[in-house]
């Protein structure tokens, strides 16, 4: 059975779709099987993995209103090179379009409808090692599935004070899910993982900011990620951008730091 994480916050702009991203591909390079699913209606995940959301027919939108099972949305993603002396690992996609903005709606008026994509990746999770969630950013329906659906959670921030303002709010709604669905990491508690990239500017307010997290119950990680690199140009982007930039390094290391030097 996959593990299943979700990647949160509902601040815009902190880098949860790159991550999502980056650190699926640093597990495929493992031999992993990853799943990543686009939870979000902007569908830029979708978008970095190079598919066009307009030219779907099926997608996550169709699968939570339960007008497809997740099998007919998913779409298969060229692997990335395996690690040194590795074997080959496996990327799929659950992609989203604007569409998803109206599930939504639709969603608040059903029963149970915290536990739509859980159950929507039951289906398919034994065929992953990993799955992979990146949420909207809002505290909507669309994050609390997400959140309900996954074994741990990964927060990216900034290490600067709007960034952090509101992930305890984060933190308190990730207790309430657990609290709510019984659920944690197969029974026991959820793991929180906050990720912090760095912020030239303010390093001291980022080191408190790591140490009122950890206060908090969320374990303080750093991505070290150079900055000043090249931004995604305009159209889909190739799955796997630049595999020996600086970037990707900084999330194999972050992988690392997650799950361990020999990955799990």
């Amino acid at each position: 059975m996959a593990r299943v994480i979700a990647v949160a916050n509902q601040k815009g702009g902190v880098a949860k779709t790159t991550s999502t991203h980056a650190l699926g591909i640093a597990m495929a390079e493992r031999g992993r099987r990853i799943l990543l699913v686009d939870l979000d209606p902007q569908a830029s995940l979708t978008w970095a993995c190079g598919v066009d959301p307009d030219a779907l027919d099926v997608s996550i939108h169709d699968v939570l209103l339960k007008r497809a099972r997740a099998t007919d949305a998913i779409v298969e993603l060229p692997a990335p090179p395996p690690a040194k002396d590795g074997k080959p690992g496996v990327v799929h996609l659950l992609p989203s379009t604007i569409d998803l903005a109206g599930a939504e709606l639709h969603l608040l008026t059903k029963t149970g409808r915290e536990y739509v994509l859980r159950k929507a990746l039951s289906k398919v999770a034994e065929r992953y090692d990993r799955v992979l969630i990146d949420c909207p950013p809002s505290l909507g329906i669309l994050t609390i599935n997400g959140l309900t659906a996954a074994d741990e959670v990964v927060i990216p921030l900034q290490c600067e004070s709007l960034s952090q303002r509101g992930v305890g709010q984060l933190l308190e709604t990730i207790e309430d899910v657990r609290d709510y669905t019984q659920r944690g990491p197969r029974g026991a508690r959820r793991h929180r993982h906050a990720v912090r990239r760095p912020h030239q500017a303010r390093p001291r307010g980022g080191a408190a900011g790591a140490a009122g997290l950890r206060h908090q119950g969320a374990r303080a990680l750093r991505a070290q990620e150079r900055q000043g690199g090249r931004g995604p140009g305009p159209g889909p982007q190739r799955a796997h951008p630049r595999p020996r930039s600086r970037s990707a390094e900084a999330y194999r290391e972050l992988a690392n730091q997650i799950y361990g030097r020999k990955g799990a």
